[in-house]
C-alpha cells in the first residue's frame, strides 16, 4: 500500500497532486532546492527536504539525490509530476531498482515513446497515421539538411528526447536550416541531455488535439475524450480546452481508436497523452505520446468527473482501471488558461522578481485555481515561469469561456509582468469564440488581440488622484489628512501622474471635482477601502482596486491593469539614469550559451551578438545599427546578471573616424 508519496518536482503540479493524495489519506513529501526553499510547494507539502542548489541539473534532475532522499525519509512512491524526470525510463527504472512505485508507465514504454522518432515508427507499424518526415540515426548537419530538401518546406525541427516545444525551430528554406539545426540541438542538450533531432512537414494551420489515455496492469485501456491545445506561444501551449471543437465524430472516434491502440502497442500502464496534428480537412497524424500527467489534465477531469492523480495512484498500487470505456460520460466543456510571468509584447521575455501582490479569483464549483505561488513568492530565472492554471468549466463551451475569461480579469498580480491580458483578449476573440483556431492562431490573429496591459487613460489619472486624495493616514493631525484642506479656501489637491496633472476639488462631503487638461469631471464617492473605491463618475459607477508600491500606483479595474507613477514632490529626488551608449544590455539574468561575434568584427543592423538562456528559453541580442564590436564582456557558459553588458558596439561612422 502506498501511504508515503514523495512528488519529485516543485511548484504548481505538487500542490496539485498533493490536494488529492491527503484527501486520500497519504502522506506527501515535497522536495526543493535553493532558490525554492520558500516555494509554495514547499508549504503544501506534509513534509519537505532540501534537495540540492538552484540549477535543477543539482536537485529536480539528480537521479542520485532523490533516491537517496526517498530512502533517508521512509517513502513507498515517487510521483515525477510533469517536466523534469517525469519521462526518463531511466529514472523510472531506478526507481523499481531501489524498491519503490514508480506514479508512472513502466521504464519500457516510456523507453519506446520517449524518442519521438523511433516512436513514429512504431506507431507507423501498427497503422497508425503518422507525418512525413526524417527520424534518422545519422544526425550530421549535412544528412539533416539533405532530408529536410525532401521533406519540404516549411518543416519543423524538434527534440527527439523532449516536449513542452522547447528547441522546436520552424524553417522556410534551406537556407535556415544549418542555423535552425545549431539551435536546436543546443537546446535539446540543455534541457535533456540529448540532441537528436527530428523533422517534420510543418502545417501551418493544424490544430493540435491529443486524447488522454488510461491502462491498468491488467490489460484494461481507456480513452478519456480529447482536447484541443492549439493555441500556442513559441510551440508552447497557452490555452487548452475538452472537447476538442468542431471535429467531425468519426474523427473523434478514430482518433480515440488510434490513442488507445498507441498505448496498447507499447504496454502502457498509467495516464497518458497521445498527440495528433489535425490538418484542414481533419486528416489527422501522430505526433507523440507524452508519458506522464499533463500541465492540461484538469480540463479532462472537469469533464468527466474522474480525479487523474487518485487514478495514477490506484494504478500504481495495481488497482483495475475504476471505470470501464462505457461508464466514462462527458458532461459540457472546460477550459484551462496557463498564466505565465512573462511579457507577450516583449517576445514573451520571462519576468522575474518578487510577487508583491496578488489576488486570485475566487474558485467555486464551476472554476477551479491549480496555482504554483502566492504573494511574496520570487520568480527566479531557473525554472519555467508558470505561475499556475485557472480552469473553468460550462454547459457549453461558450460558458466556459465565459467564466474563464471573467476569472482572468479578476486576477491582481504586481511585481511581475504576465501573459494575463493576452490570454483574456483571445477568449473574447471572435475567431476563437467560433472554434476556428489552430497553432499559427496568435500570429493570424495578432492585430485583434492585447499582448500587454493597456497605457493609464485621462478617466484612470482621475480616479488615481481621487483614491490619493481621499487617502487619510488615521492620525489626528492636520498634515496626516491627504484631503486637500486649507485655511479659508475650498480644500483642493494637486497629484502629478507622468505629463498629467489632476486638481482634486473637495465641494461636499464624498463630492469631488477632478480638473485634468481643461476637462472637469464631476466625482461621487460612494465607498472607500484600504485598498478599493467606488466612485460615481459623470453618471457612471466606477469599481476600483488600488495597490501603491513605491511610487507607482496599480489601479484594476473591469478586467484592466494599469500603472500610473506618482510624480514626486521634488523633481531632484527622482532616480534616473540611462545606460551606457552604445552597450547592449541583458534583459535578465541567465547564462550565455553561445557568442555569434569576435571583437573588431564589423556588424549589421540586426545581426545576432550573443544568445543568453533564461528559463528554458533562448534570447538572442541583435545589433541596434552597423557598428563594430568593440568588446565582449562575457564568454559561453558564463551567467549574466540583469543588466549587464553584454557587447560594446560602436557605431560605424564612429569606428571609421578612428
Amino acid at each position: 500500500m502506498l501511504r508515503r508519496l514523495l512528488v519529485a518536482n516543485r511548484g504548481e503540479i505538487v500542490c496539485r497532486i498533493a490536494r488529492t493524495a491527503q484527501r486520500m489519506g497519504i502522506t506527501t513529501i515535497g522536495v526543493y532546492s535553493e532558490a525554492d526553499r520558500a516555494a509554495r510547494h514547499v508549504r503544501v507539502a506534509d513534509e519537505a527536504y532540501y534537495l540540492g542548489p538552484s540549477p535543477a541539473s543539482e536537485s529536480y534532475l539528480d537521479i542520485a539525490k532523490i533516491l537517496a532522499l526517498a530512502k533517508r525519509v521512509g517513502a513507498d512512491a515517487v510521483h515525477p509530476g510533469y517536466g523534469f524526470l517525469s519521462e526518463n525510463a531511466a529514472f523510472a527504472q531506478a526507481c523499481v531498482a531501489a524498491g519503490l512505485i514508480f506514479v508512472g508507465p513502466p521504464a519500457a514504454a516510456i523507453r519506446a515513446m520517449g524518442s519521438k522518432s523511433a516512436s513514429k515508427a512504431a506507431m507507423a507499424a501498427v497503422g497508425v497515421p503518422v507525418a512525413p518526415g526524417y527520424h534518422g540515426d545519422d544526425q550530421s548537419l549535412q544528412r539533416l539538411s539533405t532530408e529536410a530538401g525532401r521533406v519540404g518546406f516549411p518543416l519543423i525541427i524538434k527534440a527527439s528526447a523532449g516536449g513542452g516545444g522547447k528547441g522546436m525551430q520552424v524553417v522556410n528554406s534551406a537556407a535556415e536550416v544549418a542555423a535552425a539545426v545549431e539551435s536546436a540541438q543546443r537546446l535539446a542538450r540543455t534541457a535533456f541531455g540529448d540532441d537528436r533531432l527530428l523533422m517534420e512537414r510543418y502545417f501551418p494551420r493544424a490544430r493540435h488535439v491529443e486524447v488522454q489515455v488510461f491502462a491498468d496492469s491488467h490489460g484494461g485501456i481507456v480513452g478519456l475524450y480529447d482536447r484541443d491545445c492549439s493555441v500556442q506561444r513559441r510551440h508552447q501551449k497557452i490555452i487548452e480546452e475538452a472537447p476538442a471543437p468542431g471535429l467531425r465524430e468519426d474523427v473523434r472516434a478514430a482518433m480515440r481508436a488510434a490513442a488507445v491502440q498507441s498505448a496498447a502497442a507499447v504496454g502502457y500502464v498509467g495516464a497518458g497523452t497521445v498527440e495528433f496534428l489535425v490538418d484542414e480537412s481533419q486528416q489527422f497524424y501522430f505526433m507523440e505520446m507524452n508519458t506522464r500527467l499533463q500541465v492540461e489534465h484538469p480540463v479532462t477531469e472537469f469533464i468527466t468527473g474522474i480525479d487523474l492523480v487518485e487514478w495514477q495512484l490506484r494504478i500504481a498500487q495495481g488497482e483495475r482501471l475504476p471505470k470501464g470505456q462505457n461508464d466514462i460520460v462527458q458532461r459540457g466543456a472546460s477550459m484551462e488558461a496557463r498564466l505565465y510571468a512573462e511579457d507577450p509584447a516583449a517576445a514573451y521575455l520571462p519576468s522575474v522578481g518578487k510577487i508583491t501582490h496578488l489576488r486570485w479569483p475566487a474558485a467555486d464549483p464551476a472554476l477551479r485555481l491549480d496555482i504554483g505561488v502566492d504573494a511574496g513568492d520570487e520568480v527566479s530565472t531557473f525554472y519555467d515561469p508558470m505561475l499556475g492554471k485557472i480552469i473553468a468549466w460550462g454547459e457549453s463551451r461558450e460558458a466556459a469561456a465565459t467564466r474563464l475569461r471573467k476569472a482572468l480579469d479578476d486576477i491582481e498580480i504586481v511585481g511581475v509582468t504576465t501573459n494575463r491580458a493576452l490570454l483574456s483578449s483571445v477568449l473574447g476573440e471572435e475567431e476563437f469564440l467560433a472554434g476556428r483556431i489552430a497553432t499559427n492562431f496568435l500570429d493570424t490573429r495578432h492585430a485583434d488581440l492585447y499582448f500587454g496591459e493597456p497605457a493609464a487613460g485621462d478617466d484612470d489619472a482621475v480616479l488615481a488622484a481621487l483614491w490619493c486624495a481621499t487617502r487619510q493616514t488615521g492620525g489626528d493631525a492636520l498634515w496626516e489628512d491627504s484631503r486637500g484642506w486649507r485655511l479659508g479656501c475650498p480644500p483642493h489637491s494637486e497629484w502629478r501622474f507622468g505629463e498629467r496633472t489632476v486638481t482634486i476639488e473637495c465641494r461636499a462631503p464624498e463630492s469631488y471635482c477632478a480638473h485634468l487638461a481643461g476637462q472637469e469631471y464631476p466625482l461621487r464617492v460612494l465607498a472607500r477601502g484600504a485598498e478599493s473605491l467606488d466612485v460615481d463618475l459623470a453618471g457612471q459607477v466606477r469599481r476600483l482596486r488600488m495597490v501603491q508600491v513605491d511610487r507607482d500606483l496599480h489601479l484594476f479595474r473591469a478586467g484592466r491593469h494599469v500603472t500610473l507613477r506618482l510624480a514626486a514632490t521634488e523633481d531632484a529626488l527622482q532616480a534616473g539614469g540611462s545606460a551606457e551608449e552604445g552597450s547592449l544590455l541583458t534583459p535578465l539574468p541567465g547564462t550565455v550559451v553561445a557568442v555569434h561575434v569576435t571583437a573588431g568584427q564589423r556588424v549589421v543592423r540586426g545581426a545576432p551578438l550573443v544568445t543568453v538562456e533564461a528559463m528554458k528559453m533562448e534570447h538572442t541580442l541583435t545589433a541596434p545599427y552597423d557598428g563594430v564590436v568593440e568588446r565582449l564582456a562575457f564568454g559561453v557558459s558564463e551567467r549574466v546578471a540583469a543588466g549587464a553588458i553584454l557587447v560594446e558596439l560602436a557605431p560605424l561612422e564612429a569606428a571609421q573616424a578612428t
